[in-house]
This record gives structure tokens, C-alpha cells and sequence, in this order.
């Protein structure tokens, strides 16, 4: 049976590719796993049908058969061990691509996407500035830690894997800022370009964006 995810009918990100459907399509593509897309409006997130297949009304879920899913990353792992070209087949290797997995997920993203949030929510509060001031500083750690680690290999780890996936999809949240930190960081910029010189994201991203297109309300 062919899988079935959940998307913004409208992305808020504009066709760019951030939202996190895009890293589970992301997946399929590089799994050459077929799937489905259900589209739904916002008011449609918040109904009871809905909240019976994702607890926090958000995208995406997943859905094959009787197995229901939710949150990007657990979606990405599941699609992982089913399918052997997202992570090695030897244990080590195996559990070191799933750390990188929840690497991404909570000791990067948490505070880029704080940082993003608060310059669209946050900007005319009388302590923006210094907000603002300390996520950046906190980004830039991680970002410090994560350029060392990788210093001038290609991947994380001795192949490209969900990991990485993973990786690209945050780092990417990156470059919708001006004064995004990513730039003073080469080696995780051209990590960033890499991955988006994948075929699969590319495949990815072309058909996130043809449903935007395809989604937005004609004149």
C-alpha cells in the first residue's frame, strides 16, 4: 500500500522548501519509495479527524494501512528502516546515523527556529535586540561544535544517511535570514549545497513546489 502524508495546501514557506514535509518527501525520493500527498488547509489541521491522526494538528503525518505516524523525524526513521539507502547496514554505523537524526532535531533546531520565530513575532517587543542577540550567540555554538566535527568530509559519517537528511533540512532554515550565521561557516555551506545537489532532493523540492503553485488562489 502506498504511504500517505499530510502537507500545508498553502505552505506559510512559500514553495522554499521548509517546511517539514519536504524532509520526508526528501526520504521517499531518496528511498525511491512511491507516496501520496493529502493537502489541508489550516482550519482543516485543527479538526477532530485530524487531531486523531496527529495529536498537535501539525504536518506532516503519515499514514499506511493501519499505521498512523507523526512528527518529520520519526517519520524519516521509520522510512529509513524500511528502505537500506538512508542508513548502513552495519549496527555502528547504523546507530551512528540515527544520532545524528536526533542531533539535528533537538540540539540544532530548537534554537534556529526560535531565532526565526521570534524575527517574525517578536520585532516590535522592547526586548527583541537582546533576544535575538542571545539565540544567534547559542546558534553559533552549535554551529562552532557541528563545523569542527565535520571539518572536511563530505558527510557526517562515512556515507551520506537520514543524518544528513536531517542536517541539510535544519541548516537550510539558515539561509532565510540576511544575517544568518551559516555564511561564516564554509564547510557547513557547502554541507548545505550537497545536500541540495542530491537528485532526490531535487526531486523533493520540485514537487513541494509545484503544489505550492498549484495551491495558490488564482485572481
Amino acid at each position: 500500500m502506498t504511504p500517505t502524508i499530510t502537507a500545508f495546501a498553502q505552505s506559510p514557506d512559500g514553495g522554499r522548501g521548509l517546511a517539514r514535509d519536504m524532509r520526508v518527501r526528501w526520504a521517499f525520493e531518496e528511498a525511491g519509495q512511491p507516496y501520496l500527498v493529502r493537502y489541508l488547509s489550516f482550519a482543516q489541521l485543527k479538526e477532530p479527524a485530524y487531531y486523531a491522526q496527529h495529536p498537535f494538528g501539525q504536518i506532516p503525518s503519515y499514514e499506511q494501512g493501519d499505521l498512523v505516524l507523526f512528527e518529520s523525524g520519526a517519520i524519516v526513521l521509520h522510512i529509513a528502516q524500511q528502505h537500506g539507502q538512508l542508513l548502513p547496514d552495519d549496527p555502528g554505523a547504523r546507530a551512528r546515523g540515527i544520532v545524528w537524526m536526533f542531533a539535528a532535531l533537538n540540539c540544532l533546531e530548537p534554537p534556529i527556529w526560535e531565532w526565526v520565530m521570534g524575527r517574525i513575532l517578536e520585532s516590535e517587543q522592547s526586548w527583541y535586540e537582546q533576544r535575538q542577540h542571545i539565540l544567534q550567540e547559542r546558534i553559533r555554538v552549535r554551529l562552532d561544535q557541528l563545523s569542527r566535527r565535520l571539518g572536511h568530509a563530505d558527510w557526517l559519517e562515512d556515507r551520506f544517511s537520514a543524518g544528513d537528511l536531517l542536517m541539510v533540512t535544519v541548516l537550510r532554515i539558515l539561509n532565510e535570514s540576511n544575517q544568518s550565521p551559516l555564511p561564516d561557516y564554509p564547510n557547513l555551506r557547502d554541507y548545505v549545497a550537497r545536500g541540495e545537489a542530491r537528485p532526490a532532493f531535487k526531486r523533493a523540492f520540485a514537487a513541494q513546489l509545484a503544489a505550492f503553485n498549484a495551491h495558490m488562489p488564482s485572481d
